[in-house]
């Protein structure tokens, strides 16, 4: 089998828009959480919270020409794809356009707005503003499908939707894809753009935060006291590499991915499954041919609703029977859904370069239902591990383990 590293990074956040940015704001102790008037219009909306990114600024390169086939949520995914390659000394190789790069890329969904046009013919019998950049703007596929066309990438196409697993479940397929040979480069990753509607969903199913008066204080993973989530949006972009390759063009390398797990519940398509949690995490351990001692922290998913808490904590301890070092880096960006996965993976990855881990913010008082975990409070830790395991899990049951591997 053939070692897969990670040779490039670059994201949008609620954090900042750059990696070093992101992970340097995850040192002020402050969440990214904030009141969206937009929500004040749209009735039996209960929460009114958001998280944006921040200093994202579209490049004059990128003009209405190369532009007209992408929502915000492409032109995110696109950017940060293109600093990626930057960053990994690759932008401009002939690799990426001979066959030898793939694209792994996921979302929940595609741009919301194009979708008016596009029903407009049902509702309102009347062929109007649509097109075929309204199709390619709206469908689940478009950040990917516009990473390629922008790169001219030849190689594999892997799209994922699959909620909040998307960006994790991306990067597990780059993975593979290069591990078992079929390509040498892979542009991994996810993306979201932040819509009423995605904030709707989990407002009907009352799991968004109603701390409308106090941003600062939600969400609050594994806090008795917490009451929801908060939705944001995001991008983040990963280049994998087989490390033979990497090494023999002296590429900098941020980590090696040595373990990756999938599974599903199989019961619910909302209320998570905390047995087959475990065994997601159980299979990536065995990927990676490692024991769960080794593993020095674990970024968690994380999303301040009681049942998924629960579930995700419970099934960490029955993976790890050891009080494993634990935080959620929703606690300050919200949940990115399509995004997180990328967004976790890039900042877990840089906290392990650096031998610091962020707390979970707002978590005052430990549910005592969660799994006996050592909950990272206060101020950032310091841990010196060479391995980390970043966990997400999505509606329809979808749940995804990775594990990286520090190279210092």
């Amino acid at each position: 089998m053939r070692r897969v590293v990670v040779t490039g990074m670059d994201l949008t956040s609620p954090l900042g828009s750059s990696t070093q940015t992101a992970f340097e704001r995850l040192k002020t102790y402050q969440n990214c959480v904030e009141y969206w008037p937009t929500l004040d219009n749209i009735k039996n909306m209960h929460t009114r919270l958001c998280t944006k990114v921040k200093d994202f600024v579209i490049p004059e390169h990128f003009t209405r020409k190369v532009t007209r086939t992408m929502g915000p949520i492409s032109i995110m995914a696109v950017r940060t794809a293109e600093n990626a390659l930057i960053d990994a000394g690759l932008y401009g190789n002939e690799i990426i356009t001979n066959g030898q790069t793939g694209v792994s890329y996921g979302s929940s969904s595609g741009s919301m707005l194009p979708i008016k046009d596009f029903y407009m013919v049902e509702f309102e019998n009347e062929l109007k503003g649509l097109n075929s950049g309204s199709y390619i703007k709206l469908m689940s596929q478009t950040a990917g499908v516009n990473i390629s066309l922008y790169l001219k990438t030849k190689g594999r196409f892997l799209p994922s939707s699959t909620a909040c697993t998307s960006g994790s479940l991306s990067i597990g397929m780059g993975y593979e894809a290069i591990k078992y040979g079929h390509q040498d480069v892979m542009i991994v990753g996810g993306a979201e753009e932040l819509c009423p509607s995605h904030i709707g969903v989990f407002d009907t199913l009352y799991a968004t935060t109603q701390k409308n008066d106090t941003p600062n204080l939600t969400p609050s993973p594994f806090d008795k006291d917490r009451d929801g989530l908060v939705i944001g949006e995001g991008a983040g972009t990963l280049i994998l590499e087989e490390y033979e390759h990497a090494k023999q063009r002296g590429a900098k390398i941020y980590a090696e991915i040595v373990g990756f797990a999938t599974n599903t519940d199989g019961t619910h398509i909302t209320n998570p499954n905390s047995e087959t949690m475990q065994i997601v995490m159980e299979k990536a351990i065995k990927d990676a041919n490692i024991s769960s001692d080794e593993i020095g922290y674990v970024n968690a998913h994380g999303t301040g609703t009681k049942n998924g808490d629960i579930a995700e904590t419970t099934a960490t301890y029955g993976a790890f029977k050891r009080q494993v070092p634990i935080s959620s880096i929703k606690s300050y960006t919200g949940h990115t859904l399509g995004a997180c996965g990328a967004i976790e993976a890039i900042l877990s990855i840089m906290m392990m370069n650096n031998n610091w881990f962020s707390p979970n913010l707002n978590l005052e008082n430990i549910d005592p239902e969660c799994g006996d975990l050592d909950y990272i409070v206060g101020t950032g830790r310091n841990i010196e591990t060479q391995y980390v395991m970043t966990n997400n899990f999505a509606f329809g049951g979808i749940n995804t383990s990775l594990i990286f591997k520090g190279v210092r």
